[in-house]
């Protein structure tokens, strides 16, 4: 489980402000919960294991447990959920965008549930949509990136290239280029399918082709291929940027950073709405001003951030919060 940090430890205020944008119902609800990860590993330090993290913080906050399917592949989500639904799920959470289309079709079956999706937009009455602001933490993963190259070329390695994955590309470049004008930025995948998301030999395969061409600092956004990535950083005495959750620790000294993700704050505020009669059905994107991106600093990358660039990155967040910084989210 990634470490807790100052920023990676959900606070109650955050929480507070994300019920907030909830409309009210009714005070109490008797509720079912059940998750639906990504296509994976469970324990997979990012994406998943930050849904599992915020289901965890929800059952022990409320003594309700939150039944789970793995699935072994986006093509088994029907099967998850009817195994979810057959045990009395009232609410659903569903983590990953390929869920967008099966979600939406089996949703009107189902009108009783209340169905959110994380990652990625679906229509319909009992459907709500928990997306993120990724452009305005990797803006700020960008602005770091930057003034930690020596090379003056930094590096994205994506899983696959589609419209979320291009919004952190977006902000990491936006974010480089804002910190060191004549940046140079390099751009490569790990495939074309959701398998992708899951091969760290071909993840180290790409990292080593961007530190051949120059680049000294690497953005991986990428799920478990990650691991490759960040192996590969570390045998080349180059650095990474880990994403999703605090990946700091894997790498310690490799990794610049991680640009976080609060998959756990939407899924526990899902089920916290749902409980206080505040759910509704929409869509929502969190970004800075709500706690739900951001950066990680700990005891682990404490050495390799120095004192102007945490001035500087500071300075961005404020900037971009304020609206005095629109950050493009690459459509």
């Amino acid at each position: 489980m990634p470490h807790p940090t100052r920023r990676s430890v959900l606070s109650l205020g955050t929480a507070g402000a994300i019920l907030a944008l909830l409309p009210h119902r009714s005070q109490a609800a008797a509720i079912q919960p059940g998750l639906v990860y990504a296509a994976g590993q469970k324990f997979d330090k990012s994406f998943n294991e930050g849904a599992f993290a915020g289901a965890e913080r929800f059952k022990a906050a409320t003594g309700i447990p939150v039944s789970e399917y793995l699935p072994s592949s986006p093509a088994q989500f029907d099967q998850a959920a009817a195994s979810l639904l057959r045990r009395g799920v009232t609410d659903l959470v569903a983590i990953g965008f390929y869920y967008a289309t099966p979600l939406a079709r089996l949703a009107p079956a189902h009108p009783a549930v209340r169905f959110t999706l994380v990652d990625a937009v679906a229509e319909g009455p009992n459907i709500r949509c928990v997306t993120f602001k990724e452009q305005e933490g990797s803006f700020l993963v960008g602005v770091l990136a930057a003034l930690a190259s020596k090379s003056g070329t930094v590096g994205f390695i994506g899983a696959l290239d589609i419209p979320l994955i291009r919004k952190f590309i977006a902000g990491f470049e936006q974010g480089a280029r804002h910190a060191r004008g004549d940046i140079k930025l390099l751009v490569n995948f790990v495939g074309t399918t959701p398998a992708a998301f899951n091969d760290p030999t071909a993840g180290a395969e790409v990292a080593r082709s961007q530190f051949q061409r120059g680049a000294d600092v690497v953005f991986a956004g990428a799920g478990v291929s990650n691991f490759g990535i960040f192996a590969a950083a570390s045998e080349s005495r180059r650095l990474a940027i880990g994403v999703d959750s605090n990946q700091n620790y894997l790498y310690p000294g490799s990794i610049l950073t991680s640009m976080l993700k609060r998959v756990d704050l939407a899924v526990e505020s899902s089920f916290e709405a749902a409980r206080q009669g505040k759910w509704s059905a929409g869509t929502v994107a969190l970004g800075l001003a709500e706690g739900a991106v951001d950066y990680a600093l700990d005891e682990n990358n404490r050495d390799l951030l120095t004192p102007a660039m945490l001035e500087a990155v500071e300075a961005a967040r404020r900037a971009i919060v304020a609206g005095r910084i629109p950050v493009a989210d690459g459509s």
